[in-house]
């Protein structure tokens, strides 16, 4: 990892609020913004939309090298653009994220992403979001948080997005759904969910999304890692 600029990493189970705090955190700094779990997703749609099997390791591979994604940053989000069609909704379906899951487990697909995701690290620094950023991708990395809130909890904030976006769910179905996915990405070979050695655990439940955010910049400030804001 070059050190010409400081990495922060979040890592954490899905519906702990990793992207929105990551995206909030790295606007406050004007740091680059990795949402890693977003490659995962891409390569998943990539494949289903070239017809290949999820569990087709070698195939799966070489979608996941020759992956051709923008990332376009907007004011309130990030535009996800694969092979030229806007992607942004589309990989934040369940049905993409279990697949996703499902795709990450894979070692040789693992290793086809990692050097991409090292290319994100640019001055003045990068806020990486995903679930083996402290762990993986950057482990030297001098500030490591892991988010956490209960499973219940999170299984309330998807069913809030998707009634927000017009999409009835099931509260029972999408908190089985969370914990399956918890447990896969757990229990995997390769890379599996848990807070590096290092790492702060910050469990949001209770905590406003505002709370987090004031939180992780004045770590980095405590640190030296960010001039306080």
């Amino acid at each position: 990892m070059s050190g010409a600029a400081p990495v922060l990493t979040i890592d954490g189970p899905g519906g702990a609020g990793k992207g929105t705090i990551s995206r909030l955190v790295a606007e406050r700094l004007g740091w680059h913004l990795l949402d890693s779990g977003a490659l995962y997703r891409l390569t998943a749609l990539a494949a289903v939309k070239h017809e290949v099997p999820l569990d087709d390791e070698a195939r799966l591979a070489e979608v996941a090298l020759g992956l051709d994604v923008v990332f376009v940053a907007e004011a309130a989000s990030t535009r996800v653009l694969l092979e030229g069609e806007d992607a942004t909704s589309t990989i934040r379906t369940e049905q993409v994220g279990d697949a996703a899951s499902r795709v990450a487990a894979l070692p040789a697909v693992r290793q086809a992403l990692l050097q991409r995701q090292h290319d994100f690290l640019k001055p003045p620094g990068l806020v990486a979001d995903g679930r083996d950023m402290g762990t993986v991708v950057f482990t030297e990395a001098p500030l490591k948080i892991f988010l956490t809130a209960s499973a219940e909890e999170r299984a309330h904030r998807r069913q809030r997005q998707l009634q927000e976006a017009g999409v009835d769910a099931s509260l029972s179905s999408l908190l089985k759904e969370i914990q399956a996915r918890d447990a896969r990405d757990m229990q995997r070979s390769v890379a599996p969910l848990k807070p590096a050695d290092d790492a702060i655990t910050l469990d949001t439940t209770r905590l406003t999304i505002p709370e987090v955010v004031d939180r992780l910049t004045e770590l980095l400030t405590e640190r030296g890692l960010a001039s306080a804001t």
